[in-house]
């Protein structure tokens, strides 16, 4: 994690940054996918907010206690359309997340948009905010070649 380690002048960021970033966030997203509470830990903000499309939120203890609970399976929980942002020592990611799996023994399988932001830290980059959309109405535009 180059990137949150070494300071970065003020005003100036690289394609690096941009790699780095990226590759962070889909390394969360396959600690999501497999309730890996340790990666999900390093890569959260003590003071993380997650707000759902339907305005629920959940900190970085809901998350990890969910996880270490296992309450989600997750068949699948991947990124597609990944965009990556970045201002000075804060990068925003945005992607389509499609997840599918079940909750408390209730399939789903939803797609929807996120936004996440993460900031460098002395200690490395850290997610600190989380976005979703409301789940994505299904229909063949927005499943074409995404399988």
């Amino acid at each position: 994690m180059a990137l949150m380690l070494a300071p970065a002048k003020k005003g100036q960021c690289s394609g690096d940054d941009e790699r780095i970033v990226a590759a962070l966030d889909t390394e969360y997203q396959a600690a999501v996918k497999n309730n890996d509470v340790a990666t999900m830990n390093r890569i959260l903000a003590d003071n993380f907010v997650l707000v759902t499309g339907l305005g629920k939120t959940y900190t970085k203890a809901d998350l990890l206690e969910e996880a270490r609970n296992k309450r989600v399976s997750y068949e699948r929980q991947e990124e597609t359309n990944q965009t990556v942002r970045v201002w000075d020592d804060t990068a925003v990611v945005t992607a389509l997340l499609w997840a599918r799996g079940t909750e408390d023994g209730k399939a789903f399988d939803y797609k929807l948009w996120f936004s996440d932001t993460y900031v460098r830290t002395p200690n490395g980059c850290r997610y600190v905010f989380g976005q979703a959309s409301t789940r994505i109405p299904k229909s063949p535009e927005l499943t074409k070649g995404e399988h």
